[in-house]
């Protein structure tokens, strides 16, 4: 059976670049195979954790019979309405903002900046089906991995049905990932709004853009399109946006945003949309007051959804819950010892590389880990993330309040960018690098920094606090100069100063009278 005579798949608009990307990840004439006597891994969904689960375990040339099951468009959220097109228009954007600080550079900017919006979404178009063929159907049929499309299901405890296929099974991976969140605003959905994966679909720039909620997602692209030619009005419920991050990086950010123009409309509840003639009107509270504002497009980026409907997890004995997803212990296992989940399914970390990172945790606690020895544990992971907005908010480990909240005492040591030479000379010295250590000791617990390029930096520190380096050792890692990255030796050199006591002092001055 083909998989058109049952589903068919479109992404908008179905341009020359689209129908690429769909002909690699749901070619419209793919024909699932006949499904193996019994396979070693089912894996449902063709996200992250999916395609790394199902590669990972067919790639060791084991032998291993493993089936991948996806329903719309493998390489998920990332591929497709995540990681790959809002960096894409994120770069344009960036663009955007080098020449609005060109006078500070001496370079003299005309006032009045022409984007082409429709261009700018066609590279992103363009780049994205050129990425699509590394999550290809293909792709993975040629790794050996048996490809089903269609809308997967437990049937029984060792059964999962694809239309009219069983693939029976030793073990499980539910990785059906998440979706955006709908909101509870009474007219939202009769005047329509955008989303994470709606956005992209764009073709032509809306004028005026209301974007709801101020956490990540809402913020990149809050700041992408205002960059990008829209009017923004950002509305967040808390008193800052990135309410969850370092407070002082969310302050620089918030007067970022504000600096370029977006309207922040900070302690607010979206409370109703109204369809009038010049637009979608949104009628929003501050502190108990009423005001609205029209615009052309809403954007929601106000959570994440986990995908749970449709699997039948009862008919398996998997528990879950319809906001948490899917319940998993410390070694991704669900309340069915045969099956398993990774990613955004079952996660709170939502971002590609923790999906990626605990796929790896499945392969090794599905296949290798007879009798329950030698498991890996989601809790061993030292994760970092980032804000991809400019600048850069990039984090790993620890808060300080989170350490006091666990009994560790802290030191804290900020290096702000206005003492690193590189980042003078790039006129990017409104950021700081934050290291959070046990005090008295040079264990790294956490750190967050906020920069240009935060996220290319913050591997140094997440690459420390998992070989247990600690800031002694960081301090004696050469770094090229100029680069902004010296903040991470520069904060190991003051740890190294805090240890020159008086006695300290005394014994090197006493070295000094014999050297």
């Amino acid at each position: 059976m083909s998989n058109s005579e049952f589903e068919r798949v479109t992404v908008r608009p179905m341009d020359e670049y689209n129908q690429t990307l769909v002909s690699y990840v749901h070619p419209p004439d793919w024909v699932n195979p006949e499904p193996a006597n019994i396979y070693d891994l089912v894996v449902i969904g063709a996200g992250t954790a999916g395609l790394v689960v199902a590669a990972g375990a067919a790639g060791l040339d084991l032998g291993l019979k493993v089936a991948l099951i996806e329903k719309h468009l493998m390489g998920g959220d990332c591929l497709n309405v995540g990681c790959v097109p809002s960096k894409t228009i994120i770069r344009s954007a960036r663009v955007v903002g080098e020449l609005w600080d060109g006078k500070d550079l001496g370079i003299n900017i005309p006032k009045h900046i022409d984007v082409d919006f429709s261009t700018v979404m066609a590279r992103m178009r363009r780049i994205r089906a050129g990425i699509s063929p590394h999550d290809s159907a293909e792709r993975f049929q040629k790794l050996g991995v048996d490809i089903f499309l269609g809308s997967g299901r437990f049937a029984s405890k060792n059964t999962v049905e694809v239309g009219d296929k069983t693939l029976r099974f030793k073990k499980a991976v539910i990785a059906t990932g998440a979706r955006a969140a709908r909101p509870a605003i009474p007219g939202i959905e009769k005047a329509g709004f955008l989303t994470n994966e709606s956005v992209f679909s764009l073709i032509q720039r809306p004028e005026r853009l209301a974007v709801i909620g101020g956490g990540p997602i809402g913020c990149e692209l809050a700041q992408a399109f205002r960059r990008l030619g829209c009017e923004v009005v950002l509305f967040h419920r808390s008193a800052h946006i990135l309410n969850k991050e370092d407070a002082d990086a969310a302050e620089i950010l918030q007067k970022v945003l504000i600096k370029e123009g977006i309207r922040l409309v900070l302690n607010s509840k979206v409370e109703e949309v109204v369809t009038v003639t010049e637009g979608k009107r949104l009628y929003f509270s501050v502190n108990g007051h009423r005001d609205s504002v029209t615009v052309d497009e809403i954007l929601v980026g106000t959570g994440r959804a986990p995908n749970v409907e449709g699997l039948n997890l009862e008919a398996v004995g998997v528990e879950y819950d319809k906001h948490q997803g899917v319940k998993v212990n410390d070694y991704l296992q669900t309340t069915n010892p045969k099956i398993y989940a990774a990613g955004d399914i079952c996660m709170d970390w939502k971002f590609t590389h923790a999906a990626d990172a605990a796929a790896r945790i499945v392969i090794k606690n599905t296949l290798f880990s007879p009798f329950g020895l030698g498991r890996s544990k989601l809790s061993s992971l030292v994760m970092p993330w980032v804000t991809y907005t400019d600048p850069e908010i990039a984090h790993v480990g620890m808060y300080e309040q989170e350490a006091k909240e666990k009994g560790i005492d802290v030191d804290t040591i900020i290096i702000p960018f206005s003492s690193v030479d590189r980042a003078i000379a790039d006129s990017e010295e409104s950021g700081f690098l934050k290291i959070h250590h046990k005090k008295g000791s040079d264990e790294i617990l956490g750190a967050t920094i906020v920069a240009s390029h935060a996220g290319e930096m913050i591997s140094e520190v997440t690459t420390a606090i998992v070989g247990k380096l600690g800031l002694s050792k960081l301090s004696s890692v050469i770094h090229p100069y100029p680069t902004q990255a010296e903040a991470v030796k520069k904060a190991a050199d003051a740890y190294r100063r805090t240890l020159l006591t008086e006695n300290t002092k005394r014994l090197l001055g006493f070295l000094t009278k014999f050297s």
